[in-house]
């Protein structure tokens, strides 16, 4: 039998557990300080909040209940504020403003984050470096902008500490002496910092006791000539010094011997890898991509037997792919799970070597010499190699294979169902650029449910492919150039998933299309779709819309004021009607190209808003008025303008002499009349010869790729240029109407491959410096000038002082036309007053008239009796 507590003993035990109840649940019970409520307040007061995230912030509330507020358990005592803002939807969800001093009344504060907010052009205040209390700041991609405060070297008890710029070069310092005071630190992170100047970084830094974490990537740092061999920080663990202009791996990085992770990808590393990689013993990731190392891979680094991550892609590593996995066998078998050595030189064959990596997951190869059969991986990477032959049947006994990419490769023939038939897993697919051929039953059913599939340049047609109605979580698609001819079915627009990348071009697809449900990329471009523009259903705007080269009729609606955001849309060679909408300059796009269209009226000046437009073709319509002047003011970055066969009249402005960027310019075959600007020499893109334009000539990447291209008239010839297009420069001003002199000013254009003149009123001498232009342009020849009244090199016809003199005050006609000319007068002159000078005093003189006639008869009585006399 159980012996019953004493009352007095159960009455205490009641008390104990009281008391722990309270303090389990003392947040419950306790509220904020008054003093604290009140700075919180003010706080909130400096601050812009356009997404009302700080509303429960009102007079009178429990502080310990606000929205990103953490009060201490037992004291009530604000010691957290958690107010960094989401990332997306960003603009709606920053915080904005000014930091108020309040802050500092929360003496007992440990942890703020502000991180991803909008505090635009502000400085970091330094009253943050008195919040002496502080184990925890980020500031990261809050925009604060200005020198980084010596004083936060104060917060001695500061563990974490994040500062990265949104921009590079946002925040600066110039010394990093200050770091030596948070005796604490354990993380610090100030990459896109500007840290040219502060040359003791790396003293500073290597040697902070208590240093786990270094992250200084993209700082402007330089090569530092010393070298740190003693006192190392035996704490840090993580380096990331990536982006910065190093040359070379510093010495004193290998004696820190605690490394687990190395960052050192785009530091303009050159030479050979170092051999001291091997001395860090424990290191798990080493990244050296996107630098300019040659030779091969050094011994030493097969000794790391800790190593999980190797990217060694974009070097110029010369060496045989089966000597790389035999070696890093060698090391580490169990531990390696991503091995990623795209674009250097390597070659030899493929072999199963990689069967031994048990772990391996990810393995890129890409952009390299390498051929061979294919073995079993999660993810696998052969893209641009010179893999050739049929489909490798392998692939269908890949049952863990989730990600596979062989695309721009030689592979050719058939695809069998076959080949996928144990695919369960996979969920991205490339295999683009290759001359496969895949006609699967019509009633086959893929085993993958893939999100990611790119099979443009395949043979999928002639019939629209069935088997994709099956794909429930598609959202990237390429069947582009597949030949299909075919009507675009109804369930593919019913697809439950809304596609985030869509490119359906170089088909011959017809019929109407009512919608599109995509997000981000349409490519439709090149088939035969009829009716009006499609409704795309996307809430805030896409980035890219190609429908152009089909049968599209009707107006382009002018709905565009609900995007908030475009990028690029491209509707050339169709045939639209109408004007353009004006609400289309307010998405404000980098592409418009309406070229080939039946379009006309005015450009709406909305498209001032247009700033970042590199890219207006607007050629081959029936568009009318003059060429606005704000085009040259407000479209800045404007790389091709081309406004070719349409009806646009006035003069060329001057304002386009303000384009410094631009480098394709088509006015021709208009009625602009006028004279050509001298101020063109302005031009900047046309006066170098160093033609880098990464706009135009770089691919244009949304998972997928996408290029620009563009239609060009060079050098008589009317061709497409795509991935070149950022090389080209040409002006073509065939207008019929431009008079007077060429400016000598032109001559500063050596830039242009490509300059029409040809077919207007201009006269006189062509400038002898544009002799100094371009070889290419020299090519050209009289082509660029007929029709004109010219002469001068290139042309035959000389301008020597007897036959072809410049007259200024005759508007530069030459003395030989002059004379041909008052020739033509004098004789009309010449006719007329002989004729007058005797018919007149005939007809209005009676006695000279009578006089007249008889002096006829005497003649005729002579004449007569001469000829009676001969003929007898």
């Amino acid at each position: 039998m159980t012996t019953p507590l004493p009352i007095s003993l159960f009455h205490f035990l009641l008390l104990i557990a009281a008391v722990c109840f309270t303090i389990c649940h003392a947040n419950s019970n306790v509220r904020c300080i008054h003093s604290e409520r009140e700075a919180l307040l003010k706080f909130k007061n400096d601050l812009i909040d356009p997404s009302n995230s700080l509303s429960s912030w009102v007079e009178g509330g429990d502080c310990c209940e606000w929205s990103g507020v953490v009060c201490h358990n037992s004291t009530g005592h604000v010691h957290k504020l958690h107010l960094a803002a989401p990332l997306s939807p960003y603009e709606q969800s920053a915080l904005r403003g000014k930091i108020n001093p309040s802050l500092l009344e929360l003496e007992h504060l440990s942890f703020l984050d502000l991180g991803n907010n909008n505090f635009s052009s502000i400085h970091i205040p330094k009253f943050l470096g008195m919040l002496v209390n502080l184990m925890y700041l980020n500031l990261s991609f809050a925009r604060f902008q200005g020198e980084i405060p010596h004083n936060l070297g104060n917060l001695t008890k500061l563990q974490y500490l994040d500062l990265r710029s949104n921009e590079r070069g946002d925040n600066k310092a110039t010394s990093l002496q200050w770091i030596s005071g948070l005796s604490s630190l354990q993380y610090l992170d100030l990459s896109e910092s500007d840290l040219s100047k502060a040359t003791n970084w790396l003293h500073v830094t290597f040697k902070h006791p208590s240093l786990l974490e270094l992250h200084l990537s993209n700082c402007d740092l330089e090569d530092d000539p010393s070298s740190i061999s003693v006192n190392s920080s035996k704490s840090l663990l993580v380096l990331d010094l990536s982006g910065n202009s190093l040359s070379s791996v510093s010495k004193s990085i290998f004696s820190l011997h605690g490394l687990v992770s190395i960052d050192l990808r785009s530091c303009s590393l050159e030479g050979t890898i170092p051999d001291y990689f091997g001395n860090i013993s424990f290191l798990e990731v080493l990244d050296l991509s996107l630098n300019h190392l040659n030779s091969s891979i050094p011994n030493s680094l097969y000794s790391l037997n800790h190593l999980r991550f190797l990217d060694l892609s974009y070097n110029e590593i010369e060496q045989d792919i089966s000597e790389i996995l035999q070696g890093l066998s060698r090391c580490c078998l169990g531990s390696l799970d991503s091995l990623n050595m795209e674009s250097n030189q390597l070659s030899g064959h493929l072999t199963d070597q990689r069967g031994q990596f048990k772990n391996l997951a990810y393995l890129s190869l890409a952009l390299n010499k390498i051929f061979g059969e294919l073995s079993s991986l999660k993810f696998f990477d052969v893209t641009d190699n010179q893999l050739n032959g049929t489909f490798p049947p392998c692939f269908g006994q890949l049952e863990s294979l989730e990600i596979l990419q062989f695309g721009y490769n030689l592979l050719e023939g058939v695809v069998l169902e076959t080949h996928f038939s144990n695919l369960t897993r996979l969920t991205y697919l490339f295999g683009s650029q290759n001359m496969l051929r895949f006609e699967p039953n019509s009633s086959w059913i893929p085993p993958f449910q893939c999100q990611n599939l790119y099979l443009g340049h395949w043979h999928l047609g002639p019939k629209f492919p069935q088997w994709l109605k099956f794909q429930k979580k598609l959202s990237y698609l390429d069947i582009s150039d597949e030949r299909i001819s075919d009507f675009e079915p109804t369930w593919f627009l019913n697809l439950p998933t809304r596609f985030y990348y869509l490119n359906l071009s170089c088909n011959q697809l017809t019929g109407g299309i009512s919608y599109l449900n995509v997000t981000t990329t349409i490519d439709l471009s090149s088939n035969r779709f009829t009716g009006p523009l499609p409704r795309v259903l996307s809430t805030l705007g896409m980035l890219t819309l190609f429908i152009d080269t089909n049968l599209l009729t009707g107006e382009i609606p002018d709905c565009w004021k609900y995007w908030e955001y475009f990028s690029y849309l491209n509707l050339a060679k169709n045939n639209l009607t109408g004007k353009i909408p004006p609400t289309l300059g307010y998405t404000n796009p980098c592409m418009l190209n309406l070229r080939n269209n039946s379009m006309f009226g005015k450009l709406p000046s909305t498209l001032q808003n247009s700033s970042r437009l590199f890219m207006l073709d607007l050629s081959e319509n029936h568009f009318s008025g003059s060429v606005p002047a704000w085009i040259g003011d407000k479209l800045s970055k404007l790389v091709v303008l081309s406004l070719r066969s349409n009806n646009f009249d006035g003069h060329i402005p001057r304002k386009i002499c303000d384009l410094q960027f631009l480098q394709i310019l088509d006015l021709a075959h208009n009625n602009i009349s006028g004279v050509i600007p001298k101020c063109f020499n302005n031009l900047s893109a046309m006066v170098t010869t160093n033609k880098t334009n990464s706009k135009l000539s770089s691919w244009y990447f949304v998972d997928s790729l996408i290029y620009l291209k563009e239609l060009l008239m060079l050098k008589g010839r009317e061709d497409e240029y795509g991935t070149t297009l950022g090389l080209v420069t040409s002006m073509d001003l065939l207008v019929y109407r431009l008079k007077r002199e060429i400016p000598k000013e032109i001559g500063s254009l050596v830039g242009l491959l490509s300059l029409n003149f040809s077919g207007n009123l201009l006269t006189g001498n062509i400038p002898d410096n544009i002799g100094n232009m371009n070889t290419q342009l020299q090519s050209f020849e009289n082509l660029s000038y007929v029709g004109n009244h010219l002469c001068g090199p290139p042309l035959t016809k000389n301008c020597t002082s007897k036959s072809i003199p410049t007259n200024g005050a005759n508007n530069g006609r030459n003395s030989e036309g002059s004379k041909v000319n008052w020739l033509y007068v004098s004789i009309v002159l010449g006719f007329v007053m002989g004729f007058w000078g005797v018919v007149a005093p005939l007809f209005f003189i009676r006695s000279w008239r009578i006089a007249y006639y008889q002096k006829l008869d005497h003649i005729y009585g002579k004449l007569y009796g001469f000829w009676a006399t001969i003929c007898k």
